[in-house]
């Protein structure tokens, strides 16, 4: 069927939603008008929504063709509790991406390995010969798979796809133009992965011409006669396309291949033959594929995308007919029949496959493979039954995200798609949209992805490597492409939006063990996010083990607690060794001035309450009224009064931090309960104390023994850092705590991390330096800008009467080194710089805040409405802080900045002043 297709009623939980995507009631004789609706009335209440994205059952009952669900008597769930049981609390929506591989898989394969001895395959050993004869038994199975021979199709084992793309480009039977001829044609669907697009690099240093195929085109062009096609014109010419668009699901007809082939159907107009690359990575993971009647004569595709594992292994299929006219120049091992080494004297081995696969092949992942079919087959009873139950899944998710409306009747979402999902022929279990707000406009998919981490649910946002796909749907022109490189966008980073136009999508995909809860899960995050809104209701809530809710485990061992001047918890009495700020001596401050050290008092009326005289967000004198540090990366904070600089900011800040087992750094984004691990600094002892609810304190020192530190390479932000391994006693006390493999590592001193610039009129010099944070030395926030997101935040509580967010909680979340007060809400901001006494700041750009500001500090559970507001209030953005570089620092005598001390901005050019602050 192609892409003319007929249209059907999109029917779903008692409303159908027609191609107006106006809302009609079902009835027993049909389905009837809507009814006028007075302005501004909601078409569907929040509740109601709800109700009608679980009526499932009713969903089947009003298809007009059967439904497929699960496989067979046994239970999906039961499924997925005994082979996916890590999914437990977590909503996974790539498969398009990867595929997940079951237990039993790994399990299979694993005992496989212990039990049989494989060696390499090009040997007469016996090892060698089991290797060579399972490897050969898979490449039977493949083809088996597909519903092909050996007598028709050979299999070329590679490293994925895309060098199985690579293979074709590099081995076609290209001629280039000359007097004689026109040259060959590579043409391909712009709606194409990356690396089919990419092959034309290799056809242009051949002077072969590139033509990028519409699919309008394409399904467009007239059917031709065979009398069209010259019969004494060999040229060759490739045409490639997907089965399955990556980007948007859309399945295009495998019909083409035929009638490209026979040349009915011709991507251009030139005399020749056409032969056909059938792109299959993405159709192949939920479908079958039948290559006895769809005659492809090249099939790349990568064996994760159907089985999860093992990774880094593809193959391509070869039409016995057309592996005669393959070229190749580089000869790798066991590849040749005879070679010398003093001459120009090679003879290839006879077969395809041993011509084309250079060296040892991934010789395990391909014994791996039998056990991928096995559990596959064990687990669903064939691809048949993924593909029909994978398309319910899709169906039905589609149906309810296209029926969800503002109440002004505006649509919630904007869904990028070539069909209207009406059956598995047309459609893969994909969905590309974006979220739109009450006036239409695109919500960025980098927003949209930080929410939905929030409920655990992963999905994938960008252009999926498909930029034409991307292009076609979003409406983005070559010209806005080039512009927003020159904006500083590019392929898989998080800008997501450039004057207002998206630069992307968000896209999620069901795979063979997703289930019904997946879906309901997703779309409750849907009406969560956006829909909430509507009615002045507050988020939904789910309970802990739901699918799509926050795991029970996250709030696992938490304890509330407060921070006072020196310590993180005043309800503890910090050891002497942690007060440092009561001891820093007299000495040159922030201003230059000789001043007394200012004191903790426990918890009574701090110092910098005293000294600066004003209100939690109160509007006074423009001074820091609050000073911290964070001694391990992600960890709890150390307030101070008072506190020394370093060349990376302020002395011993983010100078550690917690890795796993692999040497990765982990975050409150993997782990909240680092929150709750408290360090303590004393500068005259030389220590850190480190503290947590049920643990023994322990102690590590500052500096490194340099004789017995072993340096070690780690990442922090793309850039590689210097670390050395803090010991086997804190590894042991932190690997108690979290209850897996951790270790502490600390920024070897002697290692100087360069700052990144950011802007192009950024003046921070080449000379500065970071420790193990993640953009700049110091983050700013202004106490104003937090008091107007707490008062919206109370504001939306719908009980009206406690404070669900206290200023100095929230004042947490945001993990800043700099409070100020004394200045209007997001006037940070407009700030060029600033002075504080002596010392000038860079501002070198706002902070771009991620999930991790819904982590209550205190306790380590996580509270979506503080992401959400600000998101809501900033206008999708979501900054909130500025980052603060030294525009030069002078260490030649010691400098402090201190609670108190007089902050002077320096505003932008172009930025408008205020003199007086606003009021409350």
């Amino acid at each position: 069927m192609d892409k003319r297709e007929l249209r059907v009623p999109r029917v779903f939980g008692g409303i159908s939603v027609g191609s107006t995507g106006k809302f009609k009631k079902i009835t027993k004789t049909g389905i009837s008008s809507p009814r006028p609706q007075a302005k501004g009335r909601k078409e569907v209440k929040l509740r109601e929504s709800a109700r009608l994205l679980l009526a499932f059952a009713r969903f089947r009952e009003s298809s007009k063709q059967p439904l497929a669900y699960g496989y067979g008597p046994g239970s999906l769930r039961e499924l997925r509790q005994r082979e996916f049981s890590r999914l437990a609390g977590t909503v996974y929506l790539d498969h398009a991406g990867a595929t997940l591989f079951p237990q039993s898989q790994l399990t299979s394969f694993t005992n496989d390995l212990m039990e049989n001895v494989y060696g390499n395959p090009h040997s007469q050993s016996i090892s060698s010969g089991l290797t060579h004869e399972t490897v050969e038994h898979m490449r039977y199975r493949i083809l088996a798979h597909f519903h092909t021979s050996p007598e028709d199709y050979s299999v070329i084992f590679t490293a994925g796809s895309t060098a199985a793309l690579k293979l074709v480009a590099e081995a076609f039977p290209w001629v280039s133009p000359g007097p004689e001829s026109s040259g060959s044609r590579f043409c391909y669907l712009t709606d194409s992965h990356t690396s089919v697009v990419g092959m034309r690099k290799v056809t242009m240093a051949m002077n072969v011409t590139s033509v990028p195929v519409r699919p309008e085109d394409m399904w467009s062009a007239e059917t031709q006669g065979a009398a069209a096609r010259d019969p004494d014109c060999q040229l060759p010419h490739l045409f490639c396309y997907p089965a399955q668009s990556n980007f948007s699901g859309t399945r295009y007809p495998l019909s083409w291949i035929r009638e490209v082939k026979a040349g009915r159907k011709c991507p251009v107009s030139v005399p020749g033959k056409w032969f056909v690359l059938l792109d299959a990575a993405s159709y192949v993971s939920t479908s079958p594929l039948e290559l006895s009647v769809h005659q492809a004569d090249f099939v790349p595709l990568s064996f994760y995308k159907i089985f999860g594992f093992p990774t880094g292994l593809g193959a391509l299929l070869v039409n016995n007919r057309v592996a005669p006219l393959l070229r190749k120049t580089y000869f790798g091992g066991g590849t040749a029949a005879a070679y010398l080494a003093g001459e120009d004297f090679y003879i290839p081995r006879r077969s395809v496959a041993e011509r084309f696969e250079d060296g040892t092949i991934s010789f395990l992942d391909v014994i791996a493979l039998k056990h991928g079919f096995d559990a596959l087959e064990r687990l669903t009873g064939g691809m048949e039954n993924i593909k029909q139950h994978t398309f319910t899944l899709a169906q039905y998710t589609y149906t309810a995200l296209s029926a969800l409306r503002y109440p002004s009747g505006a649509p919630v979402v904007r869904i990028y798609s070539d069909s209207e999902f009406s059956s598995p022929e047309v459609q893969g279990p994909v969905i590309n949209f974006n979220v739109l707000d009450p006036s239409g406009n695109i919500i960025g998919y980098s927003q949209v992805d930080k929410m939905a981490s929030l409920y655990n649910i992963h999905l994938r946002t960008g252009c999926f490597c498909n930029t034409g796909a991307c292009q076609r749907h979003l409406g983005i022109s070559d010209e806005m492409v080039k512009k927003h490189l020159q904006a500083g966008h590019v392929c898989g980073d998080n800008v997501d939006l450039i004057e207002g136009q998206p630069t992307g999508s968000v896209r999620i995909s069901f795979g063979y063990m997703s289930t019904l809860e997946d879906a309901q899960a997703f779309l409750r995050f849907i009406i969560a996010m956006q829909l909430h809104r509507s009615d002045g209701q507050p988020l939904p809530q789910t309970t802990a083990g739901e699918a799509g809710a926050p795991s029970e485990s996250e709030a696992q061992d938490a304890v509330p607690a407060t921070t006072d001047r020196c310590s993180s918890s005043p309800q503890e009495e910090a050891p002497t060794a942690s007060r440092v700020c009561n001891d820093l001596p007299s000495t040159v401050d922030a201003g230059g001035s000789h001043s007394p050290p200012l004191m903790a008092t426990g918890t009574q009326q701090t110092p910098s309450e005293k000294a600066v005289g004003v209100l939690d967000g109160g509007l006074g004198p423009h001074v820091i009224t609050n000073l911290y540090l964070y001694p391990i990366k992600s960890c709890a904070a150390f307030e101070v009064t008072k506190w020394p600089l370093g060349k990376q900011g302020l002395l011993y800040d983010r100078s550690w931090m917690v890795v796993n087992h692999n040497g990765v750094c982990l975050s409150q984004k993997q782990e909240p309960r680092l929150c709750l691990i408290k360090p303590f600094i004393d500068l005259q002892q030389k220590i850190m104390v480190i503290k947590a609810k049920g643990m023994e304190p322990i102690e590590v020192p500052l500096e490194e023994d340099g004789e017995q530190a072993q340096i070690c390479q780690s990442k922090v932000c793309a850039d590689r850092v210097n670390t050395y391994n803090c010991g086997e006693k804190i590894s042991s006390w932190l690997s108690r705590f979290f209850g897996r493999p951790c270790q502490l590592i600390k920024q070897s001193s002697d290692f100087q991390r360069s700052a990144k610039r950011r802007g192009k009129d950024q003046a921070v010099g080449p000379t500065a330096t970071l420790s193990l944070v993640n953009e700049a030395q110091y983050l700013l926030i202004n106490r104003s800008s937090v008091l107007e997101l707490q008062q919206q935040l109370n504001a939306s509580d719908e009980h009206g009467k406690e404070e669900l967010f206290p200023m100095k909680d929230l004042i947490s979340r945001f993990r800043a080194n700099i409070i100020t007060s004394g200045t209007r809400a997001f006037e940070e901001e407009k700030w060029d710089g600033i002075s504080i006494g002596s010392l000038h700041f860079q501002v070198s750009g706002p902070c771009h805040r991620c999930q991790m500001i819904c982590i209550d500090q205190q306790t380590g559970q996580r509270n979506q409405n503080v992401f959400q507001k600000l998101s809501e209030s900033r206008e999708r953005k979501v900054n909130f802080g500025v980052y603060l570089m030294h525009m030069s620092l002078d260490l030649s005598s010691p400098r402090f900045l201190s609670v108190g001390s007089q902050v002077l901005p320096v505003l932008k050019e172009n930025a408008e002043h205020h003199d007086l602050p606003a009021s409350d």
